[in-house]
């Protein structure tokens, strides 16, 4: 039930370690407000005065006021240190997501990950603080009572003692069919966040080709597997619940019996057996509370997890390699650079030279490999084998600080901040001046959205706010690329693949100008491009097949006209 990676949590065995001082405490106070309890009424029984049972009520209430306390304060710990472990692991989950790039969210899906760092990381807070103070509450006071009822009478203990493993062994069972079904359960919602967020994000094309009613039931057949899912651990979940409380209950009633029988055959005094009696509830609540909140211990052990196996993935250690900033006589090598997610075929296998201030077209059909060319250039993915050169600096990956600080990344579809216009346009160049926005929206042809929006260039955009096209989105890119005149090494990834022919023209006109004078790597399978390339790849099955001028590809009649002639001609 509790996850060992638990016992890496920093500070753990200190948390533990208090933990089990302060629950011997108040299992010493349960037991003793029971002693005082019992003792008081037997008093009173026997027909003493109330103001001589004072003193005793006076232990119980101090007793009781020592239990409340060391729960409170046991909360308040197990709050702060979840909550503390719950903020790191969240920021060590982001940390590795940024580390590791598409490829996490690619295997897991964006809904799963999205939740994940949400709704998981709250969920492994609340498995934190339920499963550290059941499990050692579990642990310890249950055996201090026993000893005591021991102290009281055997047979009692042994009762009790031997009902005990009884309901572990029942719970144990119905724990394993609850673990299928919550697993079931997390499965499904996995699948439902990713199926949602996917559905969400294309929702525009799912509406113009008239899928988006078929896609919400969809979307409606999904949740209703969650629910089915959710509504079958419950089951087990409550009928676990009334189980243990059947047994419980039934176990208390045999002890009363047992003694009522014994006081009446004058076989045992009242005061025992009547501490006996008090304690016994108190020896199932325990159980009965780490059964009550074991559901909730499921989710958030499968939360952990799934984080844990994000946790897991290994990087790629590349030592850092200072590089002098690209300019026209740079020069780049790659040679047998290759690639392969996970233990599948190689996704990559290439050899390219760049020199200098020139454009390298990159085409091919979908799955040729282009977009994880293009994170491989960007630092997202790590190639597994290869040798790369910037400058005569011998580099194992892309992911350099240097090399990264001078790259601008152009993907499909560029994301917007809620934010205003201008602190979209001046994000990564936040110190760019008024007249220096205008000048790139004046550049990049967003001069008539500005003039549409109410508070021109200080209206909020995204995320709910002004809705933008695809071309105004990618206008915003280019002007934060405009704006930014250190970085010298453009990479895009299909930037165009979601415009409509008349948008991309009038958008390629903005966008020739701002390559010159850079190192372009322009993805993308429209063809047209390629006229305005210095240098063309073409791609397919991740390997490089064709690689030259246009003159000379036209010239091979190879590979390159024949998928000139599947997409049309130039």
């Amino acid at each position: 039930m509790i996850d060992k990676s638990i016992l890496k949590f920093p500070n753990i065995k200190k948390i533990l370690t208090l933990l089990v001082g302060i629950t011997f405490l108040q299992a010493c106070a349960i037991v003793g407000q029971a002693c005082f309890l019992a003792g008081a009424i037997v008093g009173l029984w026997e027909g003493q005065q109330l103001n001589k049972q004072l003193f005793k009520i006076l232990l119980f209430a101090v007793c009781f006021c020592v239990r409340q306390a060391i729960t409170f304060f046991r909360e308040r710990v197990l709050d702060h240190y979840a909550a503390e472990q719950a903020g790191e692991l969240r920021q060590q989950l982001l940390t590795k997501i940024f580390h590791v790039g598409p490829e996490v969210v690619q295997q897991n899906g964006t809904g799963n990950v999205t939740t994940m760092v949400l709704e998981g990381i709250d969920q492994v807070e609340n498995y934190l603080h339920l499963i550290l103070s059941k499990i050692i509450s579990l642990m310890i006071i249950p055996w201090v009572i026993l000893l005591a009822i021991l102290f009281f009478d055997w047979k009692a203990a042994a009762f009790l003692l031997a009902i005990f493993p009884v309901i572990i062994i029942f719970m144990i069972v119905l724990g394993y069919a609850a673990q299928a079904k919550a697993d079931r359960q997390y499965k499904t919602y996995q699948l439902l966040s990713n199926h949602f967020v996917d559905s969400l994000r294309g929702i525009d094309t799912l509406k113009f080709f008239g899928l988006s009613k078929r896609y919400g039931k969809s979307i409606f057949r999904t949740s209703e597997r969650f629910r089915v899912a959710t509504l079958n651990t419950l089951k087990i979940a409550i009928l676990s619940t009334f189980a243990l409380d059947f047994f419980t209950t039934l176990s208390i009633a045999v002890v009363a019996v047992l003694l009522g029988l014994r006081l009446i055959n004058g076989q045992m005094l009242l005061y025992p057996a009547l501490t006996i009696l008090i304690l016994s509830p108190e020896y199932f609540l325990p159980i009965r509370d780490f059964s009550g909140d074991y559901h909730a211990t499921l989710n958030g052990k499968n939360s952990l997890s799934a984080i844990e196996q994000i946790l897991e993935i290994k990087e790629t250690v590349t030592t850092q390699q200072q590089l002098p900033d690209w300019n026209a006589q740079s020069r780049l090598q790659i040679t047998g650079l290759t690639f392969r997610y996970a233990e599948e075929q190689p996704q990559i296998k290439m050899t390219l030279n760049a020199e200098g201030y020139q454009k390298i077209g990159i085409i091919g059909l979908s799955g040729s490999g282009k977009s994880t060319l293009i994170n491989l250039l960007s630092g997202f993915l790590s190639p597994t084998a290869g040798r790369i050169r910037v400058n005569g600096v011998e580099l194992t990956s892309f992911s350099q600080h240097d090399w990264q600080q001078q790259v601008i990344y152009i993907p499909q579809n560029p994301y917007i901040f809620k934010a205003t216009l201008r602190a979209n346009i001046a994000f990564y160049q936040p110190e760019a001046t008024i007249e220096q926005v205008r000048e790139a929206i004046k550049v990049v042809g967003l001069t008539q959205l500005v003039s549409e929006l109410s508070n021109g260039i200080d209206t909020v955009i995204g995320e709910g706010s002004r809705t933008l096209s695809g071309g105004q989105a990618q206008r915003i890119a280019l002007a934060r690329a405009f704006l930014d005149k250190k970085r010298k090494i453009l990479l895009f990834d299909e930037p165009t693949a979601h415009l409509d022919i008349e948008t991309e023209v009038e958008l390629k006109e903005k966008m020739l100008p701002l390559m010159e004078n850079h190192l372009v790597f322009f993805a993308t399978h429209r063809l047209h491009w390629m006229k305005e390339m210095d240098q063309i790849i073409v791609m397919d099955a991740g390997k490089t097949i064709e690689q030259g001028t246009l003159k000379e590809l036209k010239q091979q009649d190879g590979s390159f006209v024949h998928l000139s002639s599947l997409v049309g001609r130039l």
